[in-house]
């Protein structure tokens, strides 16, 4: 009767012991935005909100701190990289499940994983050398009259390879999990395999698609070296993808050491870390609701 006193006193500890962890970590996420936030508040007393997310000027010399090129930098490097990698990592990850041998399975695979190795910087060297001179002299000569290479194309093109292997692993461990029964089902009825993938496969895995593309968008947002070595780093709004750029964490790279020298930079650079860290924080919201409602609807 004692030892069976003890082993309940011993679970119920541990319990406890993990909910006391789970909360710890969980509140890191408010420790972060606080401590940035109270890093922030001289550059917040002296200029507003809208002025800082909206105007255009960025001249610290002169007191003039506006995140708008910046903001849209960093929108503009993302989404090119989406909408690179994710239909590759799609059909990458359809052709491994679905069609691949496990011979070819066997070698890609570790590739792939490869990817996700190999350090930024030398995604970033790769891009200076190979895809900034491939926009400047191939691809921007049918569509512009000049470009450097130095785009926001070049940074969305890296970025885009640093997160395929990250989207192809989650959605090829999302396909594996479905039943083999469903897909069965529809060739049974006479289905292609290609109606199949459409109809059923892609239906089922549409929510863990949605899941890895999240997490695929919440690295690209904050992806510094790889980037900030190809977009140009011009303070301006693009208007085209070979337009310079210059995303927030590139700002706070290239900026963090010479801070000191001049009033309220410390701030500024810590207002930009803030805001990098809502715009995260709003788009992990927002997709976790969209799936939600998703997952819902599909299971009705």
């Amino acid at each position: 009767m004692i030892l069976q006193r003890i082993r309940f006193l011993k679970d119920k500890f541990i319990s406890k012991l993990m909910l006391v962890f789970t909360l710890a970590s969980v509140s890191l996420v408010f420790v972060i935005g606080i401590g940035l936030y109270y890093r922030s508040i001289p550059i917040l007393n002296k200029l507003s909100w809208f002025d800082l997310l909206t105007k255009s000027a960025w001249k610290p010399m002169k007191g003039l701190f506006g995140f708008y090129p910046f903001i849209m930098g960093t929108l503009w490097v993302t989404a090119i990289a989406i909408i690179i990698a994710l239909p590759l990592s799609i059909f990458t990850s359809l052709y491994l499940v679905e069609y691949a041998h496990a011979k070819i399975k066997r070698v890609l695979i570790p590739f792939v994983n490869l990817l996700s190795g190999i350090p930024p910087v030398i995604y970033g060297v790769w891009g200076v050398l190979f895809i900034v001179p491939l926009i400047q002299e191939h691809i921007a000569p049918h569509f512009i009259e000049f470009s450097t290479g130095y785009s926001v194309l070049a940074g969305g093109i890296v970025l885009a390879v640093m997160i395929f292997p990250l989207i192809v692993s989650i959605i090829t461990e999302v396909l594996t999990t479905i039943p083999q029964d469903l897909k069965d089902a529809s060739l049974s009825i006479g289905a292609t395999k290609w109606e199949t993938i459409k109809k059923v496969i892609i239906r089922k895995a549409t929510p863990g698609i949605i899941a890895a593309t999240v997490l695929a968008i919440s690295r690209a947002f904050g992806e510094t070296i790889a980037v900030l070595m190809v977009c140009g780093n011009n303070a301006v709004v693009p208007h085209s993808v070979f337009d310079t750029g210059y995303p927030l964490p590139a700002l706070i790279a290239n900026n963090y050491g010479e801070m000191m020298s001049i009033p309220l930079y410390d701030s500024a650079l810590m207002f930009a870390a803030l805001l990098l860290f809502i715009i995260i924080l709003l788009f992990n919201i927002i997709s976790r609701v969209i799936l939600a409602r998703l997952e819902r609807n599909l299971t009705t």
